[in-house]
């Protein structure tokens, strides 16, 4: 069993800054990409930022220049950090990984974590 725990969100003023952080556990051998979705209120799923398992990231162009994705691979464990929030970054913010497992590889989203930027 495979699961994926999502910490970190709270509330911020704008301009503030939050660190997410998403941690895998469960009988994994190895992570591949994992990926931060935001999803505002009344709004669909989108992607924020992601991880190969090289380190190649990718981002949205909304949180170029003030999101980081980094992971640690020891610890099993990928951070997002904010900065510079903004109103519209307020959404529950989802983690998603593909995890190889003795017998095969899955991809996994975790609950969600809430971010609400806000004065």
């Amino acid at each position: 069993q495979v699961q994926l725990v999502e910490s970190g969100g709270g509330l911020v003023q704008p301009g503030g800054s939050l660190r997410l952080s998403c941690a895998a556990s469960g009988r994994i051998v190895s992570i591949g990409t994992v990926a931060w979705y935001r999803q505002a209120p009344g709004k669909e799923r989108s992607l924020v930022a992601q991880i190969t398992s090289g380190g190649t990231t990718n981002y949205a162009d909304s949180v170029k220049g003030r999101f980081t994705i980094s992971r640690d691979n020891d610890k099993s464990t990928v951070y997002l950090q904010m900065n510079s929030l903004e109103s519209e970054d307020t959404g529950d913010y989802f983690c998603y990984a593909i995890i190889r497992t003795s017998n095969m590889i899955s991809a996994y989203w975790g609950q969600g974590t809430q971010v609400t930027v806000s004065s």
